[in-house]
C-alpha cells in the first residue's frame, strides 16, 4: 500500500513540474500580435488665423501666413478708388500683417497680391463679384452702415432666381426678385421696384455688391420703406444671365462692336414688353404706374433714361445713379438731332405726370460733368428733380447710399 502510495505522489510532482515548465514557456513566448499599421501622429488643427480683425477702435488688421512668399500687399476701397497698395510686414514665422485705420463705418471691398499675383484674402469667408472681378470684404459697423447687415429679429424677405422668356433678345433671362417678408403666405398685392445695374456687372450685382436685400428687409422693418418687390435683371443684352454661371455663348454675332450696335436699345425695349409683363404674370402686383417705379447706376442710370423717355407714364417713380446725358461716337456727330428728339420726349415726361425724379452723383465721380449736363437739360424744361450730391467717386459705396435713401421715397 505504501509502494503505491509513493508512486502516485511522484505522478501527482512530475504532472506539476510539467505543467509550472510548460506555462514558463508560453510565458517566455509570448503570443505575435497581429499586423497593425504604424501609430498615426495625434491630429492637431491648424493655428486660425484671423483676418480681416475689426478692432475696437475701427482698426483693421490683415494677416497671411506664408514660408515661401517675399511681398504681400493689400489694396482696398478705404482709399480713392482701388486705393495704393499698402505692404504687410513678415515677421520670422512667416506671418504677414498689417493694421490699417481707423476707418468709417462702411462696407469694404478688398485684394490681396502674393509676389504679384492679385488675390482674394484665403483666410476671408466673405467674398463678393462684380463681373469677372472678385473682392474680399469687410463692414465697419455704425450708423452709416447699419443697413448692411443681416439681423436677427428683422424679418427676412426672398430672393429668387428666375427664368423668363424673351421674345425681343430671342432668348430665355435669368431674373432676381426679391419679395418682402410675408409675400409666401399671404394674398396682398405689391408695388414693384426695377433695379438695374452698371457696365461689368449682372443680375448678382445688387444682391451681392449692393446688399440690395439686407437694405430693403432693415428699411421696411423700420417702417422707412413701403414692402414691395424688387426686380433686378441682367442688363447686357447679349447675355442670358451671369456668366459665373451660364458662360457666354461663343457665337460672333454676341460679341464686339457688331454687338454693341446691332443691340443698341434691345435691353431696354424687352424690359417693356418682356419682363414686365412676366413679372406682372407671375407675382401678386399692382398693375397701375403709380405702383411702378425704376431705377439704375451708371449704365443701368443710361437704360433707366432710356426706358423712361421712350415710355413717359409707365414709371411714377425714377431714380438715376451716377450717369447724365453723354454725346460719344456717333451719338456726338448727331448731337444736334438727339438734344431735339430728347427735348420732345422729356416734355412728354413732364406731362405724364411722374412722382419722383431723383438723381444721384459723387463729386469725384469721372461721370459728373454728364450729370451736369442732365441737369442742365432738365432744369431748360423747368423739370422737377431731387438731387443728392455725395463724397467720393464712381463707387458701390455711393449707389447703396442711393439705394438706402431713394427706396423710401417710393409709392408713398
Amino acid at each position: 500500500m505504501k509502494k503505491h502510495t509513493t508512486s502516485l505522489f511522484v505522478i501527482i510532482v512530475t504532472i506539476a513540474l510539467l505543467m509550472i515548465s510548460s506555462a514558463s514557456l508560453t510565458a517566455q513566448d509570448p503570443a505575435r500580435p497581429a499586423t497593425q499599421p504604424p501609430a498615426r501622429p495625434a491630429f492637431r488643427m491648424p493655428a486660425r488665423i484671423i483676418s480681416p480683425e475689426i478692432l475696437p477702435d475701427n482698426k483693421v488688421t490683415f494677416r497671411i501666413y506664408s514660408k515661401v512668399a517675399s511681398n504681400i500687399t493689400v489694396s482696398g476701397e478705404w482709399a480713392t478708388g482701388s486705393g495704393p497698395a499698402e505692404a504687410l510686414v513678415k515677421n520670422d514665422t512667416g506671418l504677414f500683417t498689417l493694421t490699417i485705420g481707423p476707418l468709417k463705418p462702411e462696407l469694404y471691398g478688398y485684394t490681396i497680391t502674393i509676389d504679384g499675383v492679385r488675390t482674394i484674402d484665403p483666410n476671408n469667408v466673405q467674398v463678393r463679384r462684380d463681373g469677372i472681378n472678385y473682392q474680399s470684404f469687410f463692414i465697419i459697423p455704425g450708423t452709416e452702415s447699419d443697413l448692411y447687415f443681416q439681423k436677427n429679429g428683422v424679418p427676412h424677405g426672398t430672393v429668387t432666381k428666375m427664368w423668363y422668356k424673351s421674345s425681343v433678345l430671342e432668348m430665355d433671362r435669368r431674373v432676381y426678385v426679391y419679395t418682402p417678408a410675408g409675400y409666401e403666405g399671404g394674398k396682398n398685392k405689391y408695388p414693384v421696384f426695377y433695379l438695374l445695374h452698371g457696365s461689368g456687372g449682372d443680375e448678382d450685382a445688387w444682391t451681392t455688391m449692393g446688399r440690395a436685400a439686407q437694405i430693403m428687409d432693415n428699411l421696411i422693418a423700420q417702417g422707412k420703406a413701403k414692402p414691395m418687390i424688387v426686380v433686378m435683371t441682367n442688363g447686357n443684352a447679349n447675355q442670358q444671365g451671369a456668366q459665373n454661371d451660364i458662360p457666354l455663348a461663343q457665337v460672333p454675332d454676341q460679341q464686339g462692336m457688331a454687338s454693341y450696335t446691332r443691340l443698341a436699345g434691345k435691353f431696354e425695349e424687352h424690359l417693356v414688353r418682356d419682363l414686365i409683363p412676366f413679372i406682372q404674370k407671375n407675382y401678386r402686383t399692382y398693375t397701375d404706374a403709380s405702383n411702378r417705379a425704376i431705377a439704375g447706376l451708371s449704365m443701368g442710370g443710361a437704360h433707366t433714361q432710356t426706358i423712361t423717355n421712350n415710355n413717359p407714364g409707365m414709371f411714377k417713380y425714377i431714380g438715376v445713379f451716377s450717369m447724365g446725358i453723354m454725346n460719344m461716337g456717333p451719338q456726338a456727330q448727331n448731337a444736334a438731332k438727339l438734344e431735339q428728339e430728347r427735348d420732345t420726349k422729356i416734355e412728354a415726361l413732364k406731362k405724364s405726370g411722374y412722382k419722383l425724379y431723383w438723381i444721384g452723383v459723387g463729386k469725384d465721380d469721372f461721370l459728373y460733368q454728364s450729370v451736369v449736363q442732365l441737369r442742365n437739360t432738365l432744369d431748360k424744361h423747368n423739370f422737377k428733380y431731387i438731387y443728392r450730391e455725395s463724397n467720393g467717386g464712381h463707387t458701390w459705396a455711393n449707389w447703396r447710399l442711393y439705394l438706402s435713401e431713394f427706396a423710401p421715397e417710393l409709392f408713398k
